[in-house]
């Protein structure tokens, strides 16, 4: 099993809408995928609950079967449309790819 995590830190205001407001539509479109793409195992998408200085303000973690599965994933034509979104949005991202 590979898993995926993935961190974003938002920009307080960007596409006409908060940090917050961004925040939501990526987790609903982000949740959306999982009838979209059949490669995904496990999907969940978190934001921030706390605000200690420093926290990113979304995760999201995922499964997928394999290394290929993930590539069909991050390559699937509706994940590229969050991902684009995502990019108008957010500051910075960290990711981190291990297998379970």
């Amino acid at each position: 099993m590979l898993k995926h995590i993935v961190l974003f830190k938002l920009k307080a205001t960007a596409e006409g809408a908060s940090k917050e407001e961004n925040a939501r539509k990526i987790k609903r479109d982000l949740e959306a995928l999982r009838t979209k793409i059949p490669q995904i195992v496990h999907l969940e998408v978190g934001i921030n609950a706390l605000s200690p200085e420093g926290n990113y303000d979304l995760a999201i973690y995922s499964e997928f079967a394999n290394e290929a599965d993930l590539n069909t994933y991050a390559k699937h034509p509706e994940h590229l449309k969050v991902a684009d979104f995502v990019g108008k949005v957010r500051e910075n991202r960290v990711a981190v790819d291990y297998l379970a």
